[in-house]
C-alpha cells in the first residue's frame, strides 16, 4: 500500500473555495481505480494549511491518477492559489 501525503498552504482568500472544490472532487478521487481512501486535514492553528492523505494499491495507480484529466483540471484550479509551493511524499506502509 502506498500512502501519499500532500501539504498545501493556500492564500487566505482561497481557503473556503478550496474546501468546496475538495468536497466535489473527493468522491471522484476515492472512486478512482486503485484508490483505497482519501481524506483532507487542516493544521489546528493555521486554517490555510491543509494536508491530503490518500492510500493507493500501487505506485502505478497513483501515477495513473496523477496523469488523469481529473487531477490535471483540479490541480490547475488550486495551484495558482498556493501561498507556498506544495510538498508531497509517497510512503510505503510496512
Amino acid at each position: 500500500m502506498l500512502v501519499r501525503i500532500v501539504k498545501m498552504h493556500f492564500n487566505s482568500a482561497y481557503t473556503s473555495q478550496f474546501k468546496l472544490l475538495f468536497d466535489e472532487v473527493m468522491p471522484l478521487i476515492a472512486n478512482f481505480e486503485g484508490c483505497d481512501s482519501v481524506q483532507l486535514l487542516h493544521e489546528e492553528t493555521e486554517p490555510d494549511l491543509f494536508f491530503t492523505i490518500s492510500r493507493w494499491k500501487t505506485a502505478k495507480h497513483l501515477e495513473n491518477y496523477r496523469n488523469s484529466a481529473l487531477f490535471k483540471t483540479t490541480w490547475a484550479k488550486v495551484k495558482p492559489n498556493f501561498k507556498h509551493k506544495a510538498e508531497a511524499w509517497s510512503l510505503l506502509e510496512t
